[in-house]
């Protein structure tokens, strides 16, 4: 399903992921210690310079979901992904299917919505708002399905948090962001609520497939 031409089955299942991965962590939890993972990985993909609210909360709630950390790079248009393991690689591979999937419902909503005649301030105030309310659904998915199904248990949570702050010192020192209040457009919030709820979290997952624009 990872090409499909349908937004609410294309790319990856995260629901699913979340319970491979928590099968795969536990597992691992068996393994003797000379084979646990030594370190933190990195990915980066490219994103805005100046990185829109709603984007940086798919980011952070995609990273919480999937036990990772990611940094903005405001200089480079880069956000780097940290974590251990098999983690990392879905939890890029899901925010580039939601980034993805996202914009493609927020086009088809403002095709519908916003007329040409619609003041150009007014249609931005549209799509942001429409991007925030979809994102607010889909981390409240994410966070619920962590719930029900832990990424990591056992011994491997000191682990890979102890190996994912070693990573992040690494990179140097990391800039807090701090959000501003933001002006919505409360109809456009509402529908990117309910589109967020149809985006598909719980169908398969390929192996096979690299999203594009990620730089290993």
């Amino acid at each position: 399903m990872a090409n499909s031409s349908n937004e609410h089955e294309a790319a990856l299942a995260a629901g699913h992921a979340q319970r491979l991965l928590a099968e795969y962590n536990l597992a691992m939890t068996d393994i003797e210690a000379a084979h646990q993972p030594d370190k933190a990985d990195t990915v980066q993909t490219s994103v805005p310079r100046s990185l829109p609210k709603w984007l940086r909360h798919l980011s952070a709630g995609v990273s919480n979901a999937f036990d990772c950390q990611a940094i903005h790079h405001p200089a480079t248009g880069k956000m780097t992904f940290i974590g251990v393991g098999a983690d990392l690689q879905v939890a890029v591979y899901t925010f580039t299917y939601l980034d993805r999937t996202v914009r493609m419902l927020c086009s088809s909503y403002m095709k519908r919505h916003a007329s040409d005649a619609v003041p150009n301030r007014h249609r931005e105030l549209m799509r942001q708002s429409y991007f925030l309310g979809a994102v607010t659904t889909i981390t409240a998915r994410l966070r619920e399905q962590k719930v029900q199904t832990p990424i990591t248990t056992g011994a491997l949570v000191p682990l890979k948090e102890g190996l994912i702050r070693q990573a992040m010192s690494e990179i140097g020192k990391i800039r807090t962001m701090h959000g501003r209040r933001s002006y919505i457009n409360s109809n456009a919030y509402n529908c990117g609520e309910v589109d967020g709820k149809a985006i598909g979290l719980r169908l398969g997952v390929t192996g096979t497939v690299s999203p594009q624009g990620i730089d290993q």
